[in-house]
């Protein structure tokens, strides 16, 4: 359909008639819903576009943190919808975890009751955005609908070794009585209460996400994803190469002959004057010495109360304790203490740090305060043996170090490596910082684990048939936070599915991460029951074209969603390895005194409030204008209100009466003509490139300053009606998806046919964009002397000319010579004189 096509009757609006945002944007999301506007067809032949914003956990009310997420996210989509794109845009909600069982302790309400709630109320504050979620696609998280499919994965992932059970190391948290994912205890402290997170020894379930540790280092799937992301989920991930070395070991009571070590410094071996174990080390019990069995047991039990960011943490003084027992270096026979420390981890590597005080800061440190030797093995140029006042980490020759003596650095860790390989004493190695991910949580309010102990048959997982495992309704919350399934007699006794014998259901439900690693597959066929997800409608939508949300989920969500991705591909599930192909970032937005928005601080800002009065197309519109969406910036009520008056602007100009213009292009000014297309196009392109590069705020500049030409056309009263409504249709149809409800009531009030939602983007013309007139500046000896006018296709002689007779340029030149004239064409003219 043309944009100049005109839907007969429709009454044409004069500028005095009043634009009211609440009530024109309630009738159009009326009617959009009743015509079900913006349902994305799995049948639709045009190329498919998969636009996904986080969805929001359900806290019970939007904040204008959410709306600064979605409101851009969906211009991009509807933006993609114009061009020609079946654009699929759901939207659904995050709904287990601790925050709804901490309300029912508090509220004395079920969660279920307390989650559905919110997902009532945040339903209708997202419609009030006006964005263009196909709702019959909503995912809900804690309905078995949709957990049963948690489930399932988990028994694919036990059946093909991808989940486990083991005894191990776990951040605790007192408070809220469960298990966290190294990634949710940052700083010590729980990411939910901000309480202090211990270290405890618990049977626990895994995911095997570190058999993917190589693939997930590999982001050449890709399409565009923003660097600190990638940056962040490989030092995540922690890839480090390096040799495997055995220390010789000879201690009464203890059965082993070794202490493995890993180093990503063969080249130091020679240097190593005491070895670190971690406090949880499994030989550190049997190596400690009577006389010292005291002091350690306390040293590890004081460990066991700090997280592993704090024990890593370069600021933190680093403290041990010697255990009283010794193993040998094998490469020179050198006797060498064993410590225990808290920077070493039981999970990283061996658990075993060999201390290489010289070569290492960290090492050098802790020598020096328990008095241990420094060892030179790695020279720095122009050393002469003189004890070192620091660690020298950078590479020099050998030293100290025997038949390896005098090669370079880099030469001597490869020639160590080959001699501990050739000895039989190690050999080389490749390991990783990632844990396995631990998806055990000690909790009600999530999916319940589908695992069964029996007495006689051990592990054994609930039959796919026999899923959802459902969570029971009538749970008992106590005010410790503990789980109340292993309280719940009628949920914990079943009976083995291969025996049939009494036996025990697992208690433990799973990480809430879980839910949100393959959300996005789920809205493909929300209602599917065949599987986690219709393979048909799985090849026609995934993967995800276009992710956004925040890049604080770098190394939380988004890479338990690639390894799920990866997973799932290998199972067979999914045809796709990666799930998002393309993320954008955005930053955070502020309150008004600059500081993150915060119920303590009262500087929260409610959408709601803003969208009663100034419409959600003003909330929209501002949230894109208050500075690059990457960086986020501070709410400003006064911002706001300076927008709204833009958009009155807006509803002026696209509601004048044409008929006071010129009737047609002959009785018309062909210089005003020709400027107000050059306008229009020039626009069109500049609008059309932000949005495609997330630059919303130079975008509705760029509306704002077409605005301002329109005005100056309007009143010079010199273009054609024609040209004027082109004008007009392209500005609505640009601002469509920005403000897409006056957008809808200017273009049916213009007398065009519904929707303008389902019209093409408009298209710009690359010579109409060219500017006619450019700014020419002129130097003399490199200083700028004048700014000047010019025709866009001016040449070398003439700008030399145009230059030369200005009379700020004279000023410089007369009765000089002139040596050269450089010129920059279309842009610099510089006069060299002497």
């Amino acid at each position: 359909m043309s944009p100049d096509s005109v839907s007969p009757g429709k009454p044409r609006l004069t500028a005095s008639e009043r634009y009211s945002p609440p009530e024109i944007e309630r009738k159009w999301l009326a009617r959009w819903t009743a015509d079900n506007l913006y349902a994305a067809r799995d049948d639709d032949p045009r190329p498919k576009w998969y636009a996904l914003t986080m969805f929001p956990y359900t806290s019970g009310d939007l904040h204008i943190g959410h709306w600064y997420a979605m409101a851009p996210s969906d211009v991009h989509a509807r933006f993609k919808r114009m061009q020609g794109f079946n654009v699929v845009h759901p939207m659904g909600f995050d709904s287990f975890g601790l925050p709804a069982e901490n309300a029912a302790i508090k509220r004395n309400i079920h969660p279920f009751k307390w989650t559905m709630d919110n997902v009532v109320n945040m339903r209708r504050q997202l419609r009030t955005l006006g964005a263009v979620y196909d709702w019959s696609r909503e995912v809900i998280t804690c309905l078995p609908e949709y957990y049963r499919w948690n489930q399932w994965l988990f028994l694919q992932f036990l059946k093909n070794g991808l989940a486990y059970r083991a005894k191990a190391p776990a951040n605790w948290c007192d408070n809220c009585k469960t298990v966290l994912a190294n990634e949710q205890a940052s700083n010590g402290v729980c990411e939910r209460c901000d309480g202090p997170v211990v270290q405890r020894d618990l049977e626990q379930w895994f995911f095997r996400i570190t058999k993917y540790a190589e693939q997930l280092l590999d982001f050449s799937g890709l399409v565009d994803w923003p660097e600190q992301v990638t940056v962040a989920q490989r030092n995540w991930i922690g890839r480090s190469v390096g040799v495997e070395i055995s220390f010789g070991l000879d201690a009464p009571g203890v059965a082993d002959r070794e202490l493995r070590v890993f180093t990503t410094r063969p080249d130091t071996i020679m240097g190593v004057t005491f070895m670190v174990l971690a406090p949880e080390h499994r030989l550190v019990a049997g190596l400690t010495t009577a006389d010292r069995r005291a002091e350690v047991q306390a040293y590890v039990e004081r460990t066991r109360r700090a997280t592993e960011i704090e024990r890593l943490s370069a600021e933190r003084e680093k403290t041990g304790v010697f255990t009283g027992a010794y193993c040998v270096n094998k490469l020179n026979g050198d006797r060498v203490p064993i410590f225990i420390a808290d920077y070493a981890l039981a999970w990283y590597g061996t658990g075993a740090v060999m201390g290489v005080p010289a070569h290492d800061e960290r090492d050098f440190a802790f020598a020096k305060k328990y008095g241990l030797p420094v060892k030179v093995v790695i020279a720095p140029s122009e050393w002469s043996g003189e004890e070192l006042a620091q660690a020298y980490i950078e590479p020099g020759r050998m030293a100290n170090s025997g038949q390896f003596d005098g090669l370079t650095s880099e030469k001597g860790w490869q020639a160590i490596a080959d001699h501990i390989e050739a000895k039989g004493m190690g050999r080389r190695v490749v390991t990783y910082r990632l844990r396995d991910w631990l998806v055990s949580r000690q909790r009600y309010w999530g999916t319940p684990i589908p695992i069964v102990y029996c007495k006689a048959c051990g592990i054994v997982p609930v039959p796919e048939d026999k899923l959802p495992v459902l969570l029971p309704e009538d749970a008992a919350f106590k005010p410790t936070g503990e789980s109340p399934l292993g309280y719940h007699q009628a949920f914990v006794n079943t009976s083995c599915p291969k025996c049939g014998k009494p036996a025990r259901r697992e208690s433990d439900t799973m990480d809430t991460f879980v839910d949100s690693a393959w959300y996005h597959m789920r809205y493909t066929s929300p209602h599917y029951d065949k599987g986690m997800v219709d393979p048909v409608a799985s090849k026609k939508w995934l993967p995800v074209d276009q992710y956004t949300g925040g890049a604080e989920h770098g190394t939380k969500h988004l890479l338990y969603a690639r390894f799920i991705a990866k997973a799932l591909h290998d199972l067979g599930v999914a045809h796709f390895k990666e799930p998002y192909l393309r993320l954008f970032c955005q930053g955070i937005i502020l309150g008004e005194d600059h500081e993150k928005m915060s119920k303590s601080r009262g500087n929260v800002v409610n959408p709601d409030d803003f969208v009663s009065t100034l419409g959600a197309d003003a909330v929209r519109c501002y949230l894109m204008f208050l500075g690059p969406w990457e960086q986020g910036g501070p709410w400003s009520t006064q911002g706001i209100m300076g927008i709204s008056r833009w958009l009155g602007r807006v509803w002026d100009i696209s509601t004048r009466d044409s008929s006071e213009l010129a009737t047609n292009g002959a009785s018309a000014d062909s210089v005003a003509e020709r400027e107000l297309v050059h306008w229009t196009h020039k626009t069109i392109k500049r609008v059309s490139l932000d949005i495609e590069k997330f630059r919303f705020n130079t975008m509705i500049a760029a509306l704002m300053e077409y605005c301002n030409y329109l005005n100056k056309a309007w009143e010079a009263k010199a273009v054609s009606t024609e040209t004027w409504r082109k004008a007009v249709d392209a500005l609505l149809l640009m601002l469509a998806p920005s403000a897409p409800h006056m957008a809808e009531e200017l273009w049916e009030r213009n007398g065009r046919a519904y929707s303008i939602h389902n019209q093409r983007w408009p298209a710009w013309d690359e010579a109409l964009t060219a500017e006619d007139v450019i700014t020419l500046v002129v130097q003399v000896n490199g200083k700028v002397r004048d700014k000047l006018s010019a025709p866009a296709g001016i040449t070398r002689e003439e700008a030399q000319k145009l230059a030369l007779a200005s009379d700020k340029v004279k000023q410089h030149t007369e009765g000089k010579s002139i040596a050269n004239v450089v010129y920059v064409p279309g842009k610099l003219v510089n006069v060299v004189v002497k």
